[in-house]
């Protein structure tokens, strides 16, 4: 212990105090491969669990990252942590290839025709009250339509309207699951579902993941050790990794699940970006799923407009979590996307956007020509694995110098070990633009001195 006045220092927060120092300080630069715990130990004189300490601290900090099998290293503190989809934090002249939001010309000018059209429509007045919780009898049908084209077949006293997707997926998991509960879930998956489950005490336990979909033994195995109560599944068109499961593979999940007593929550937000997918796992065990999805991705990111799909006996507790976190979704909103749901224009919507997407996937494929990219030939994503002694955060940091954001896999990661990885978003920048931007991504990762 170290005599400071009357305070005293533990040894520990001295040896933190002096890596910190150093790091701000940039002594120790970004990708800095840190002693071993043991050596920690022994070169400090300090016992092992707390050098272990030490770098759990200094990791709460976000000052270094801990990889399994490889070490602790400096974090580029230039870089706010998470660096992901989590936190938009690209400057406003930034080309953004972190976060996808999708646009195409003439977006704009739907939005006033149909603005104008509601403000003809003799109906105003209605829009001005409360709605029921889970939405009107008549939008609520509107959805039930549009989902029979996703090949789900739901009545619509099983639909509710929220909020978005985001919206969907935290009253459904407030509805049905309690802090402490186990929840499975891809070792990457969408960060949002990370964030909810965080903030609701939620246990989420890692699949391993294969090129098709999440590792199904590893579930088994993880169901016959734990007490696991739900699944969190994006079958179609999976974020980050654009996977689209099999049908067998859909089946052999269900099995699981109905073996194992779990609730799956099926989430489909980007699964309008494929065409002919096999059946959802909602449509497979209906009576066990939560299908969510909306119109963020598929229409625009402005329009909060999302909606489940759920079992009969779990729709009023779904109700009561749509009651105490908005009350309803803004009828204003909700009149104009079930205009668009009914008038095919968000199917038309859905298969530019799916053209669109093809265009940019090609011109990814052509910027990484020969590194092993991976992503679905219609997703608005790319996730591009780096060289073993490759570092994200240093390749995300050298790219924000250039005005260019991108993610690396941290917020995407449910289990401890850490890809060296970058997932581009390809939805958002104009065309010309994406083109400069994975071309200095390409010459980045190429000049990395680990890679």
């Amino acid at each position: 212990m170290h005599t400071i006045g009357a305070m005293v220092v533990s040894r520990y927060k001295v040896v933190v105090d002096a890596f910190a120092s150093d790091i701000r300080a940039g002594r120790l630069p970004p990708g800095t491969r840190l002693p071993t715990h043991r050596q920690l130990a022994a070169g400090e004189g300090i016992a092992l669990v707390t050098a272990s300490r030490v770098y759990a601290e200094l990791e709460a900090m976000g000052l270094v990252s801990g990889e399994r099998g490889r070490g602790t290293f400096v974090r580029d503190i230039a870089l706010a942590p998470g660096q992901g989809i989590d936190q938009q934090s690209a400057a406003a002249d930034a080309i953004d290839l972190n976060f996808n939001y999708p646009s195409l010309p003439g977006q704009a000018d739907l939005l006033r025709r149909a603005l104008r059209e509601l403000a003809t429509s003799g109906d105003l007045d209605a829009l001005l009250h409360y709605q029921p919780h889970r939405g009107r009898p008549q939008d609520r049908a509107a959805v039930a339509r549009h989902l029979r084209l996703s090949g789900l077949a739901v009545s619509p006293d099983q639909v509710l309207i929220v909020n978005g997707s985001q919206h969907g997926l935290a009253t459904t998991m407030m509805a049905t699951l309690r802090s402490g509960d186990v929840v499975a879930a891809d070792a990457l998956t969408y960060p949002g579902f990370k964030v909810l489950a965080h903030t609701l005490r939620l246990e989420l336990a890692p699949l391993p993941v294969t090129p098709g979909g999440p590792d199904l033994g590893a579930l088994e195995q993880l169901c016959a050790q734990r007490p696991v109560r739900a699944i969190y599944a994006m079958p179609t068109l999976q974020n980050p990794l654009g996977w689209v499961m099999d049908a067998p593979d859909r089946a052999r999940l269900v099995e699981i699940a109905r073996r194992f007593g779990l609730l799956i929550v099926e989430d489909a937000s980007y699964a309008y970006l494929v065409e002919n997918p096999p059946a959802p796992l909602a449509a497979l065990a209906p009576d066990i799923t939560v299908y969510v999805s909306g119109l963020s991705k598929s229409v625009a990111t402005g329009l909060r407009f999302g909606f489940v799909a759920a079992p009969a006996p779990l729709v009023s507790a779904i109700e009561r979590a749509i009651r105490v976190t908005t009350w309803n979704t803004s009828a204003l909103i909700t009149a104009i996307a079930c205009r668009w749901l009914d008038d095919g224009t968000v199917s038309r919507l859905e298969a530019e956007k799916r053209d669109d997407a093809r265009t940019r996937q090609a011109i990814a494929r052509q910027a990484f020509a020969g590194l092993p990219l991976v992503g679905h030939p219609s997703s608005y994503f790319v996730w591009l694995p780096l060289p073993e002694d490759a570092r994200a955060d240093r390749i995300a940091a050298s790219l924000a110098r250039q005005g260019i954001s991108v993610s690396t896999a941290e917020p995407f990661a449910t289990s401890a070990h850490l890809p060296q990885a970058i997932r581009l978003a390809l939805g958002s920048a104009e065309l010309g633009s994406l083109r400069t931007a994975l071309t200095a991504v390409r010459e980045v990762v190429d000049a990395d001195p680990f890679g």
